[in-house]
């Protein structure tokens, strides 16, 4: 029977394709579904499971009713009289469907003891193997028979309505997969998009085949953001589990400004130089550490580029947010006086629990502290180390503002092997930012 114009369903299928950049079968696949759906809804009866073929290049309609083969072993058979009996008392039996077939109604029952019965027989569903050995020699049990139906071009308006509906639906599953596919392995990449709109100080952006969201502490702070520009984002998270792919974007992550350089940075890709370490201040300054892994490469001067070409790209599109660039070392008190550049340290003094006294000549103890504390602030987070900044001729005076712990929410985080303390404590920072991301996105 030839139910639909094959031109125009076969066309409807890789135009369907082509635009959604979903596999052909996958289209075919919700259009099949859609079909049974409709027929089981205007002629089955109600448990059999009805499957549809739909050949695209006759355009043909084949539907059958498929039956798995079962004995007494693999289920209940119950009589007239018991099923009377168990309807009456309704608080006996409770109903679950199977991890087979999630649809299929009444298949697994469990009494109130918690003791799970084997699924009752359904002729709808089920053929006994003796029965079955008869119509195919060799059957064996679960293997499932396939019986031909009967074909009806007259589809009624409410068949038509749910085949639509389900075509829909399918098509939106396999274009969210499709996307979610693209972007999953850009997770902790950058991209590129265009501000779509601002909403509740959320910023969407198009990113071609999907839509990103930036949620506002996730933004520089002082940064403005205008419709129709175009701007690049690290990719914080694809999360699976919305209605829509939530790709949640972030210009506000330490990790923004490791991949802006590795677009910058030739030796990073190559790994001839590796960023150590990040303290962000987004909006107002970063440090980083980088180290080297082949003798005679400078990583400081790989970083900055020629004329400090490269450090200025990326200062550019962070909306010219300072850049310091230190040698990581894994001597901690070389790593420390690094970390405090620009600022000309004299001697660092190791104490415990993970704390150094900095001594500095006083013409370099404002620059030591930095603004507000900033400085010393960003490098006792690159270190992991808290830091106490002393003047070399009044070594017993306490600097004001001289003195940083590495942040965290519940004092000093607990050290690692390699020092890498301040990891932790972004971790916390970030499981923290994406908690409140998803409790904006659950409002709107």
């Amino acid at each position: 029977m030839s139910m639909f114009d094959l031109k125009t369903i076969k066309r409807a299928i890789d135009q369907v394709s082509e635009e959604k950049g979903i596999d052909v079968s996958k289209v075919l696949e919700a259009i099949e579904s859609s079909i049974a759906a409709a027929y089981k809804k205007e002629y089955a009866e109600r448990g059999e499971i009805i499957k549809a073929k739909f050949d695209v290049k006759s355009g043909d309609l084949k539907f059958w009713q498929v039956k798995t083969v079962v004995d007494e072993s693999t289920v209940r058979i119950v009589e007239e009289e018991e099923e009377a009996a168990e309807g009456g008392d309704a608080g006996a039996v409770t109903t679950k469907p199977t991890e087979k077939n999630e649809k299929a109604p009444a298949e697994v029952e469990v009494v109130e003891d918690g003791e799970e019965l084997l699924p009752r027989y359904n002729p709808a569903r089920h053929i006994f193997l003796d029965e079955a050995k008869k119509i195919k020699k060799g059957a064996k049990l679960e293997d499932e028979l396939e019986f031909p139906l009967e074909t009806h071009e007259d589809f009624g308006r409410i068949a038509a309505q749910t085949a639509k509906q389900v075509i829909l639906q399918k098509l939106r599953e396999a274009e969210r997969e499709s996307v979610l596919a693209e972007f999953q392995h850009k997770e902790g990449e950058i991209v590129s998009g265009i501000i779509q709109r601002l909403e509740r100080g959320n910023i969407y952006i198009d990113l071609g085949r999907a839509t990103g969201i930036m949620f506002y502490n996730e933004s520089i702070p002082g940064e403005h953001y205008r419709i129709g520009e175009r701007m690049r984002f690290y990719v914080m998270a694809v999360q699976q589990e919305t209605k829509i792919p939530g790709i949640i974007l972030s210009r506000f992550h330490p990790n923004f400004v490791s991949r802006l350089f590795a677009l910058e940075v030739p030796e990073i890709n190559d790994e001839t130089v590796e960023i150590k370490e990040v303290a962000r201040e987004a909006g107002s300054r970063t440090k980083i550490a980088a180290i080297s892994k082949m003798d005679g490469v400078d990583p400081v001067g790989s970083l900055v580029g020629q004329r400090g070409t490269r450090v200025m790209a990326v200062s550019n599109e962070l909306g010219n947010e300072k850049i310091d660039i230190i040698e990581w070392s894994d001597d901690p008190a070389k790593f420390i006086a690094n970390a405090l550049s620009p600022a000309k340290v004299k001697g660092v003094e190791i104490l415990p629990r993970r704390e150094a006294r900095v001594y500095l000549p006083d013409d370099q103890l404002s620059l030591a502290i930095g603004k507000g504390g900033q400085n010393v602030r960003l490098a006792a987070k690159l270190t992991g180390w808290k830091i106490d900044i002393r003047s070399q001729a009044h070594p017993e005076e306490v600097q004001d503002g001289g003195i940083a712990a590495i942040p965290t929410e519940e004092g000093a985080a607990p050290a690692s092997p390699d020092g890498n303390v301040e990891v932790a404590a972004d971790s916390a920072d970030e499981g923290k930012k994406e908690t409140k991301a998803k409790e904006k996105e659950s409002e709107e």
